[in-house]
């Protein structure tokens, strides 16, 4: 389970037997790791991760400019998906999916 190192992905939270990924916010917590405070002093998540619904599912979407940012975060949700056996949808683009490509 690899994904070019700059392509965007989606982690569905399904694991690759089908069974539904635990706990039912690890969408959130995922990205939560990633957010920083506004200004308004309000968590705002990442403009390259973000909590999605993937087909009914709960998901993240990783933008691969992430990896232009910070690859040590990249790599980081990537092995999260990899290391919890959850699915990924590889290069995916972000327009597919109803994000903006951040500049």
């Amino acid at each position: 389970m690899t994904t070019s190192s700059h392509s965007s992905f989606i982690i569905v939270g399904l694991t690759i037997a089908g069974k539904r990924f635990r706990p039912s916010d690890w969408a959130e917590r995922l990205c939560g790791v990633l957010s920083a405070f506004g200004a308004e002093k309000k968590m705002r998540y990442s403009p390259y991760v973000s909590p999605i619904n993937y087909k009914g599912e709960k998901a993240v979407f990783v933008n691969g400019r992430l990896y232009e940012v910070e690859p040590m975060a990249y790599r980081f949700v990537l092995h999260f998906a990899q290391d919890n056996d959850l699915q990924l949808i590889q290069d995916v683009a972000a327009t597919a999916v109803g994000q903006n490509n951040p500049s």
